[in-house]
């Protein structure tokens, strides 16, 4: 497939052009015009550009990438290796955030539901122009302890979880990656619990104070989902060879 056919492609899908996002989204490092092998991952650490380069990959398409508002400018060190890689293999870099965040199909916090058997009943934030966390319902009533276990044995990673109160979770808010601070939004929302990826030092007192449940299941954990639903959809639609890797990351 022509790349930048590719990159049109995924944007229409993703209605990229409606977000402000942190980084820019789409194509961040132009490599080879056409696209027949794809790799994906969460992360374009040197250990995923690594991946490709074994592969023999035309492309790598990440949910984090690369050019982040208010980093350096200097290439050097890391980004300079990085960067060094991808151009000597002619390995292009496609990067999607918020719009992969927010995608009611493909994104992470679809893919979170999904893994999980939540219910979605609303975006977290109805205020928002383009919502990007959920609330739902559980099937049935879960205590904080089950949660975590689900939680563990779906992703991989074991939650840090804070007691808001002893009542059961029926209904819970989501937000994957590093969205601690919208459990203000979980409370107003009035759920029993709220998930995402990250955790503060003020998250632990608000969900006391409020009495919700919070459960830190992982930036990493939580948003492998969107990458590896986007291969498989360009998979079935497109016939690409898609390969999903992923690089450990406890956080």
């Amino acid at each position: 497939m022509e790349l930048h056919a590719l990159v049109d492609l995924i944007n229409a899908e993703l209605e990229s052009r409606h977000f402000q996002d942190y980084c820019p989204n789409g194509l961040q490092v132009e490599g080879r015009s056409a696209v027949r092998k794809l790799l994906t991952g969460v992360t374009a650490c040197e250990a995923l550009i690594d991946e490709a380069i074994a592969w023999q990959a035309d492309a790598v398409l990440v949910h984090h990438g690369y050019f982040w508002k208010n980093e350096s400018a200097r290439v050097v060190g890391a980004k300079k290796r990085r960067l060094q890689k991808l151009l000597q293999h002619d390995i292009s870099l496609l990067a999607w955030h918020l719009p992969l965040d927010a995608h009611p199909e493909l994104g992470n916090n679809a893919e979170l539901a999904r893994q999980l058997g939540l219910s979605v009943t609303g975006p977290l934030d109805p205020d928002e122009r383009h919502p990007i966390g959920c609330i739902g319902r559980v099937q049935t009533p879960l205590t904080a302890a089950a949660l975590g276990e689900k939680l563990h044995q779906i992703l991989g990673r074991e939650p840090l979880i804070i007691d808001g109160g002893d009542h059961p979770i029926e209904t819970l808010g989501w937000c994957t990656g590093a969205a601690q601070g919208f459990i203000s939004k979980a409370v107003v929302a009035g759920v029993d619990a709220f998930i995402s990826g990250e955790i503060s030092e003020s998250t632990v007192h608000c969900a006391r104070e409020e009495g919700i449940h919070y459960f830190a299941a992982g930036h990493h954990a939580t948003e492998r989902g969107g990458v590896m639903a986007l291969g498989r959809w360009l998979e079935a639609s497109q016939g690409l060879q898609c390969r999903f890797v992923d690089i450990p990351n406890p956080v």
